[in-house]
């Protein structure tokens, strides 16, 4: 095993979105830092030729590929495997399921996955950006399910505006709504987004008109008015005016991160003032191969799994804004150790695996040392390197509480044509579930509208082809078989809230290895009763919004589904979101937590961790835009405790 000789004031491991905001803010506060990457050199590449070149092979990977599933563009490696949903098959009892990365242990299979390479899952993800509500940081104090945050809503309030600065979030406040919303509480007087909304979609329209005004929606006893939101999301569009920020800095003094105004050249002094201007326009940050590209959402409808013109964010933006003086980035460098002082606790070093060729298991081991070292994987694999260390787990919740949003899906055909497949992937949702007193029974969720006719559950549209060739249709007939089913296609998706459950966990095992001897992930996964009654009570209201709009349903639930249920004798059909949390959640004391509200381990005063992983529960809102406000708080931290 090598040492190497540099010792740096922060390690990090990954470089996804959490990783790159702290590598970023603390290379630009003068930090020294090293950046460990498991993926490819050319995906790190911010080499104008050499990153575009790498970027269109995904796109052609992506053209070529019969499933265009999340991971579809990108290289899964061997020596760095990612999990894959085709991997997703039926686990038999006794029996794990080791088909892909994951080893699947049951009962049921966890549905989704993440990529394990430069950018990480932002390079797949929607980019929809709703914050998390304020009640969602109280559960356990107000519905007596799950446990409460280590701080409340307004606490967290301006890292959810560093966040939306830092994806470059689009949206319009004052359409924001619903349950336990309130525009002025949860976002302050005049706040705006960084850019305006991107349209909502032909479709959305559609299917909006197409319901009553003030139509209301009948589950868990009660009825409550439906009500459509457009959706905050991470892909660019027209910078707002009067969006007053144009950076966030380190403030020593105060020891704060803060978003500053307009960055301004002054001519005698030769240096840049910090001038408080409440109409400093916002600048979109383009494609990392070019920043003039990728200014606007062209409406490609592929933001899952990937943004031809990159007008979507993803993490490499942040990434490339890290001082080059200040960062040293190692690729193809595997984490499988970290290293402790057994007397004192303090972490001494992270051993990594560097492979030269990305399918053998040839690799040579060296050591990154730090002063500071953060852990900045996604939820599964931050646990699984900290259960393969035998680290920070005084309180035996490192691996459990594993959470994800089980999707219902719902399909059907409108009475008209309403044009799916044009614009982002959801521009609309449905907020009406997302809070009340029926969480006490059941999960809440979230509603998009989606933009994808029946793609996710069906395969649409080649599903579509196949089916009408099958029946003897050709040609013309055809044509205008698929002209008159396609453009009609409606699906609705809720997105239900998974509460923490220790049942539910990360594990390894001596007898799951990979390519380089680094343990596999062993998941523990299965729905609740509280997520089997939400199924339920969901299933009624799409039927009572189908019957409003005029769509024929087409939903269909079957055992032949790997992830399916039974409640009250009905059969229902999940899905993954994609949004891996829990695992080594955050909390008030080291008896029941990992890590303290700024993601410092209790067991460990000179180990971070940052991701999903640290959420204690998961709310209804898509995760990422909260991870990146946890990813500030943690950053802030850390150069408190660097400077102390």
């Amino acid at each position: 095993m090598e040492n190497n000789t540099t010792e740096y004031d922060v390690v990090i491991v990954g470089s996804g979105i959490g990783g790159s905001i702290v590598a970023k803010t603390l290379s630009q506060a003068g930090k020294k830092v090293l950046l460990l990457e498991a993926g490819l050199e050319a995906g790190m590449s911010f080499q104008k030729k050499e990153a575009f070149d790498n970027y269109m092979g995904y796109l052609n990977t992506f053209y070529e590929k019969a499933a265009k599933v999340p991971n579809s563009p990108y290289p899964n490696l061997k020596d760095a495997p990612s999990p894959d949903v085709l991997d997703i098959e039926p686990i038999t009892a006794c029996q794990p399921s080791t088909k892909g990365y994951l080893v699947q242990a049951g009962p049921l299979p966890f549905g989704s996955d993440a990529w394990r390479g430069p950018g990480g899952t932002t390079m797949h993800w929607l980019g929809s950006t709703p914050r998390m509500l304020p009640n969602d940081f109280r559960m356990k104090t107000l519905y007596g399910v799950g446990v409460d945050w280590p701080f409340d809503y307004n606490t967290f309030k301006p890292y959810y505006e560093m966040a939306e600065f830092e994806i470059g979030v689009s949206g319009s406040v004052s359409e924001q709504k619903g349950p336990d919303v309130d525009v002025e509480r949860d976002y302050g007087e005049n706040y705006q987004f960084p850019m305006k909304k991107v349209p909502q979609s032909y479709l959305d329209k559609q299917v909006i008109e197409s319901v009553p005004s003030g139509f209301k929606v009948f589950f868990n006893g009660k009825e409550h008015e439906l009500q459509f939101v457009s959706t905050p999301q991470g892909r660019n569009s027209i910078p707002n005016a009067d969006y007053p920020y144009a950076d966030i800095v380190w403030n020593k003094s105060s020891g704060k991160l803060q978003l500053q105004a307009e960055k301004r050249w002054n001519t005698f002094t030769k240096a840049y003032e910090h001038v408080e201007q409440r109409h400093a326009k916002y600048s979109p940050v383009g494609a990392v191969w070019d920043d003039h590209q990728g200014h606007r959402c062209e409406g490609n409808a592929s933001c899952v799994p990937i943004c031809p013109v990159q007008a979507k964010y993803n993490a490499l933006k942040t990434l490339r804004k890290s001082d080059p003086k200040h960062i040293a980035i190692r690729t193809r460098s595997v984490a499988s150790k970290v290293l402790t002082n057994e007397e004192t606790g303090e972490v001494t070093g992270i051993v990594y695996k560097k492979y030269e060729n990305p399918s053998s298991s040839v690799f040579e081991s060296h050591v990154a040392k730090g002063k500071i070292y953060v852990l900045a994987a996604n939820a599964i694999e931050n646990a699984k390197l900290l259960l393969a260390s035998g680290i920070a787990n005084s309180s035996d919740q490192v691996g459990r509480n594993l959470m994800d949003h089980m999707v219902m899906l719902t399909w059907g055909l409108l009475p008209k044509k309403a044009y799916p497949f044009r614009g982002p992937g959801s521009t609309t949702n449905i907020p009406t579930m997302r809070d009340g007193e029926f969480r006490k029974d059941h999960a809440a969720c979230i509603s998009p509208i989606d933009n994808w006719g029946w793609g996710w559950p069906k395969f649409s549209p080649g599903s579509d082809v196949e089916n009408a060739v099958a029946q003897g249709m050709f040609g013309e007939s055809l044509r205008n078989h698929i002209h008159h089913m396609v453009p009609r296609q409606l699906l609705l998706h809720f997105e239900c809230e998974q509460t923490p459950e220790p049942e539910n966990r990360v594990t390894i095992d001596p007898n799951y290895l990979d390519n380089l001897g680094n343990y596999r992930p062993v998941i523990h996964y299965s729905a609740s009763d509280y997520m089997k009654k939400a199924f339920a009570e969901y299933k009624k209201v799409s039927d009572q919004i189908f019957k409003a709009a005029g769509v024929q349903d087409f939903t269909e639930y079957t055992t032949d589904n790997p992830d399916h249920v039974e409640y009250q004798g009905k059969v229902y059909n999940f899905w993954g979101a994609g949004h891996i949390v829990g695992t080594h959640r955050m909390g008030n004391n080291s008896k029941d937590s990992v890590v303290n509200e700024n993601g410092q381990t209790w067991d460990h005063n000179n180990l971070y961790l940052v991701g999903c992983g640290n959420m204690p529960t998961l709310g209804t809102s898509n995760p990422t835009l909260t991870m990146s406000a946890l990813a500030f708080k943690t950053s802030e931290a850390i150069l408190n405790h660097l400077n102390s």
